[in-house]
């Protein structure tokens, strides 16, 4: 098998079990979340921040964000289904949800992780 296969394996191996390592402390109240990004240019940044000030205001304590560029691990996005950059997938708790763009609309948000239903007022 070509070193870069293994390599390929292994991550998704890897990526495997971190994901049942997070379901197993689910029960703790945690959202694991993974945002892609495209590079580092400015969308990207902007989803980055946006996702970690949302997350400290809202789940202070209560989270696990992976941030992962598809130029570098182009395999992630391969299994995650990713079609565009910068997307959020809330993977726990369920259910599993994607939300795309720069995660700048704090309220669409916050209904596309069911932290807030979208007739509920501030």
């Amino acid at each position: 098998m070509p070193k870069n296969e293994e390599t390929k394996i292994s991550n998704v191996k890897d990526s495997t079990a971190v994901f049942e390592e997070a379901l197993a402390k689910a029960g703790d109240g945690k959202y694991v979340l993974r945002l892609f990004v495209a590079g580092m240019g400015p969308k990207s940044v902007q989803a980055i921040d946006n996702i970690k000030r949302i997350c400290e205001e809202y789940l202070p304590g209560k989270y696990q964000l992976e941030v992962i560029d598809i130029y570098q691990h182009p395999i992630f996005a391969k299994d995650g289904q990713i079609v565009a950059a910068p997307t959020l997938i809330k993977e726990l708790p369920l259910p599993l949800r994607k939300l795309i763009g720069s995660m700048s609309d704090t309220e669409r948000v916050l209904v596309g992780m069911d932290l807030k239903f979208k007739d509920d007022k501030e």
